[in-house]
Parts: structure tokens; sequence; C-alpha cells
């Protein structure tokens, strides 16, 4: 593995830890302040402003990436290429705002919310402008890590100043538009390094058309799909009470996901040049070695998470007994059942970023996607309005869970030669091992902890809270020294590395 793909893989891993600190600042925060039928209603406003954001980026940013790696040397060539990139993106931002604008005033559902989604729209009229496929395609790691943690540090901060009653829903829907917006203004900035915004060439805008169409499809779909549960849930439960104990218990895998999906950012541009110049050796080990570090993480998260369910959403929520009156009830069900999802998205992501996108094979994305949303939409209601209709929120968790093992199963078969032997090996036989051992660890002592703290009076919130920083801990030790013993590849690759460092 090359010095410099090991190097972003640490700076994301960073930035990933550093984000989800911050993350876990503001969620709660807005969980006991906002309240649940406030939260419901903005993640509800939110997930509808999402489809629009992704009609305007009718995927760009995908494309733009593969297309500035080829020309990243040619300063010329990728000024080109980024300007029409941009001339694209503007134009359909702003017809897709004005498409989402028709229907805010057309169906009564949007109308009660258009305050809500006209703010949270910010984030895709000023994305428009914000080139960060351009620094993915540069691979600027260090300055996109540095950039987002100090603008969410700042927009943390300001939320918990300013955010501290439900009343105050309109005021976080502008602080979290405020990031996008202060995202855009630095990358204009920094931009002017690598590229210049004055026309030297003609714009080659028709031959992007066809390939823009598949992947704006694709781009699309995996917004409907992703956004699938929380829309029909708002649809199913008014008083969007159940969207948020949904949000909830979400939150815990969407972190896990957000570590994964960062790291793609890196191997992405690798995985495309590779392919290119048909360095198929390499390729093969730079999707064995992301697959290697998705299941490090992934699997010892499934454990904890689906064992520790009850204070990991109690924390985030604030409602620590579990009180129905004020909600999240659900939440830790919900967080148990999608703990699945941490591998299955996480794997079909990296089929999707590193392997279809390259071998120019995305069609097959397209088509499980499409057959994935139909199916989600299917299953959501079944189980949410029907089997489970005095819980949805679990039942529509059941259905994205079934929906999302059967896409996994078909990007299997479609990049088989490619994932068999990524993920078929002994060493991630070792991790699923271990990850079964921290699965026991975790089971006999998440109990006797909690219940020794409280026994002495500790409170419940100061109890789940150092139960779940020892249990975490416990398990890490257990885990890392575990594979190191066993020479798993990850773990034996740093302590030689170590060592070397050290001579």
């Amino acid at each position: 593995m090359e010095d410099k793909t090991r190097t972003n893989v640490i700076i994301n891993i960073a930035r990933t830890l550093v984000l989800t600190i911050l993350s876990f600042i503001t969620f709660p925060w807005v969980c006991r302040y906002l309240g649940a039928n406030s939260l419901g209603a903005y993640t509800w406003a939110n997930t509808f402003v999402l489809y629009f954001l992704v009609l305007a980026k009718v995927g760009i940013p995908n494309l733009a990436i593969r297309e500035c790696v080829k020309v990243k040397n040619n300063k010329e060539l990728l000024s080109n290429k980024v300007q029409t990139f941009f001339l694209i993106q503007l134009i359909t931002t702003l017809l897709s705002f004005g498409f989402m604008t028709t229907l805010v005033f057309s169906v009564p559902n949007f109308a009660e919310s258009k305050e809500l989604i006209f703010i949270l729209s910010l984030n895709f009229l000023s994305g428009a402008f914000s080139f960060e496929w351009l620094f993915i395609a540069l691979e600027k790691q260090f300055y996109m890590s540095v950039r987002t943690i100090v603008v969410l540090a700042l927009s943390t901060l300001l939320i918990v100043a300013f955010v501290t009653t439900p009343g105050d829903i309109y005021i976080y829907a502008l602080l979290t538009s405020s990031v996008t917006i202060l995202t855009t203004i630095a990358n204009l900035f920094y931009i002017r390094k690598f590229v210049s915004l004055k026309k030297t060439m003609p714009y080659r805008i028709k031959e992007l058309i066809k390939p823009l169409l598949v992947l704006c499809s694709i781009s699309l779909i995996i917004s409907f799909y992703n956004q699938t549960d929380t829309f029909i849930l708002g649809f199913i439960d008014n008083s969007k009470a159940e969207v948020a104990s949904y949000s909830v218990g979400i939150k815990g895998i969407d972190v896990i996901i957000g570590v994964i999906t960062a790291l793609s950012t890196v191997f992405i541009p690798r995985a495309a040049i590779c392919y290119a110049q048909e360095d198929k050796k390499y390729f093969n080990r730079i999707n064995k070695y992301s697959i290697n570090i998705c299941l490090f993480i992934v699997l010892p998260a499934i454990a904890t998470m689906a064992l520790l369910a009850k204070p990991i959403t109690g924390l985030i929520s604030g409602n620590t007994s579990f009180d129905p009156k004020f909600g999240y009830i659900n939440a830790p069900t919900v967080l148990i059942i999608l703990s699945s999802m941490m591998l299955t998205y996480s794997i079909s992501d990296i089929i999707y970023g590193q392997i279809l996108l390259p071998t120019k094979k995305e069609k097959y994305y397209l088509f499980a996607l499409l057959g994935g949303t139909i199916l989600n939409i299917v299953f959501s209601i079944v189980f949410g309005k029907y089997v489970f209709k005095e819980n949805p929120s679990i039942g529509v968790a059941i259905g994205t869970v079934i929906t999302d093992a059967l896409i996994l199963i078909f990007l299997f078969g479609v990049s088989w030669k490619w994932v068999n032997k990524a993920f078929f090996n002994w060493n991630s036989l070792k991790i699923l091992g271990v990850t079964a051992l921290i699965f026991l660890v975790t089971f006999f002592l998440k109990d006797p902890i909690y219940n020794f703290l409280t026994n002495r009076g500790m409170g419940i919130e100061k109890a789940m809270a150092l139960e779940l920083v020892s249990v975490v801990a416990i398990d890490a030790v257990i885990y890392l020294v575990s594979l190191a013993l066993i020479k798993e590849d990850l773990v034996s690759s740093f302590i030689r590395r170590k060592k070397k460092n050290n001579a």
C-alpha cells in the first residue's frame, strides 16, 4: 500500500473520530431541547430537501472525480473539466430548486413545512459552488479534514448556544445549512490554487450527457432508497414522533457507515487510476485493503451496539428512563434491528465506488437500487403500517434490513471476480472469530457493570455512560490484543510499521 494512500486513510479516520465526537454533542442536545415532535418534523423536511439536492447534483460528483483524476497533472485540461461540470451543476441546481418550489406550493403536506424546507434548501443552493469533488480527485484529504472540523466545531458551538427550546427548530435548520455555506466559501478561496476559472477551451458537454444520466439515476435512487424509510414513516405517523425514534436508532449506525464512506473517498480515485492503468494487481490489493478496514471496524461495532442499544439510544435521546411521555421509546429496538446495515450498506458502497465505477459497470448498481427501492417501499408499508402498526418504526426498520441484505447479495454476484478473495479469506475469518469473543464479553459484562454502579447510588444517566465507556474500552483492548496474537493483517501491518519507525 502506497504511503500516500495510507496517510490519507489515517487522516480520514482522525477526521471521522473528531466529527463523531461533535455529532454526539450536537444530536443528543437537539434530541433533548427540540423534543421528539420538532426533531421528527426537521428530519422529515430535511429528507424531502435531500431529494432535490441529489437531483441538483445529477451524478456530477462521481463522474467529476473519475474525469478530473485523469487530467489532474494538466492545469489547463483540469480547469476545463472543472468549468464544464460547474456549468452543468449550476443549471441543474436552479432547475431543481424551481421544481422543489413548485411542489411545495402545490402539495398541502409540503406547504405546511415550507419555511423549514426553504431554510434547508440553502444546502444545495450553496453546494453548487462547493467544488468538493475536485478536492477529492486531487486527494486533498488534509485540507478537507481541517476545514470540516473547524466548520462543524463552530456549528456545534452555535447549536449548543442557541437551540434551547422546541421553537428553535428554524434556528437549528439555519445552523445546519450554514455548514455547507461556510464549506463553499472556504473552497472558493482554495480552488484558485489548482485551477483557473477563465475559459480557454470549448466545453464538451455532449459527451458527458450519457454517463451523467446513468449516474444521476443512481444518485437519485440512492437518495430515494436511503430516505424512503424515514419518508414513508412520516406519512404513516402524523405526529412524526416515530420518525424521531427512528432517527435516534439509526444515529449509531450512521456514525460507522460515515467512517467507511469517508474512507471510500480515499480509495475511489486510487482504484480509478489503477484500473485505468490496467494495474490489476494493485487494484485487487486496494479493494482487499479497504474491505479489511471495513470488517475491522464494522464487525465489532455490530456486536457491541446490538447489545448496548439501550444505553446508546438513552444517552443520545436524553430519555434514559424510557418514559413514554418523552418519546424515543422504540429507538433501542430500531438500533438493534438496523445494526446489521453497518456491514451490508458499507460493503455495498465499497463495491459501487471502488469496483463498479472504475470498471464502468455502475449500471448494475442502478439495477440493484431500483429493485431495492421498490422492495423497501413495499416492505416498509407492509411491516410499518400493517404488521407493526402500533410500532411502525420497528416495522420499517425490519423492511429496510431485509432489502439491504438482498441488494448486497446481488452486488456480490455481479462483482464476484473482484470481491470474492477480498471478502472471503482467512483474515476475515480471524476478525469474525474475535468479534464473537467481543460479543460474549459484552453480553456478560454490561449488566453487572450497570447494576454495580446503580446499586452504589449512581444516577441512571451517569451509570449508562460509564457502563458504555467501560465495556467499549474493555472490548477494544481484548479485540486489539487478540488480533495481534493471531496476526491479523491490519494490526500486524501497524505493528511492523511502528517497529520499523522506532528502529
